[in-house]
């Protein structure tokens, strides 16, 4: 029989190893969390209604049409940033820019006794853009737009607001409004060409400049969080070259409008 020996070295090797492999328990770690990103959202208003206004500048006859509009509220892009007001029923102070639209209906003669011999004047858009500045109680702002279709020029707007809140829902605007527009847009609308002109409407060549003065009432009532009334009623008078022109001196110099439509908030994402 063999006897083999194992050195005291090996042999504290040998129980230390399973000792080692086994190591102390590992430590649990708390899961990461990361920090909630802001929501995307995208509110804005759109209002939809009906109108009576002059049935071309000029005109003294009142003619019912669609009314349309869009309001811009809120907009989260979700990095943090944002613009606007997540409130819509919320008035915006301060200084703020936007857009600026306005269509124009189209003018033809055969609709209109007293316009015979004037050209047709197609449908015009105009697009642009505004800025406003606005306390709790009073706005003021501008616009300026060029046209496309029936005129190619530029128009200039500027109005102001005194503001009234008689409750918490109801909102109610007074001020003057002021419109001014160059060559083009006078010369489309206002002028008569030697090859259009008659006796009833002579020859004019108008320049550019002031067109019109008046006042808008307004008011707005809010149904609920999603749905409101708005309505407004305009008056405007032609001044300048525009009130000289035969075709608002066959007509009216002052022109009257009434709108009244329903607003819908709609809210994308959030």
């Amino acid at each position: 029989m063999t006897l083999r020996l194992v050195s005291p070295l090996c042999l504290a090797l040998a129980v230390a190893s399973p000792l080692a492999a086994a190591g102390p328990e590992p430590v649990a770690q708390e899961p990461v969390v990361m920090p909630a990103q802001p929501d995307r959202a995208f509110i804005f208003s759109l209002r939809g209604g009906i109108a009576a206004v002059p049935e071309y500048f000029g005109s003294d006859t009142l003619a019912l049409g669609p009314d349309v509009g869009f309001s811009f509220h809120y907009l989260s892009l979700g990095n943090g940033r944002s613009f606007g007001d997540p409130d819509p029923w919320a008035d915006s102070t301060g200084l703020s820019f936007g857009g600026s639209l306005r269509y124009i209906a189209p003018r033809s003669e055969d609709d209109y006794s007293e316009l015979a011999g004037l050209d047709d004047i197609d449908a015009a858009l105009e697009l642009g853009v505004s800025v406003s500045y606005a306390t709790r109680n009073f706005e003021t702002f501008g616009a300026l737009r060029r046209g496309f279709g029936g005129h190619e020029g530029w128009v200039a707007e500027l109005g102001a607001d005194v503001i009234a809140r008689p409750t918490d829902r109801l909102r109610l605007t007074a001020g003057p409004r002021l419109l001014w527009g160059d060559d083009s847009y006078t010369g489309t609308y206002f002028g008569v060409t030697g090859t259009e002109a008659s006796a009833a409407l002579p020859a004019y060549d108008p320049d550019g400049g002031l067109v019109s003065a008046g006042i808008e009432l307004g008011a707005r009532y809010q149904i609920n969080e999603d749905w409101g009334l708005e309505g407004a009623i305009t008056w405007d008078t032609f001044v300048g070259d525009a009130q000289d022109s035969p075709i608002v001196r066959q007509g009216a110099t002052d022109q009257w409008g009434v709108r009244l439509g329903v607003t819908r908030v709609f809210r994308i994402g959030g």
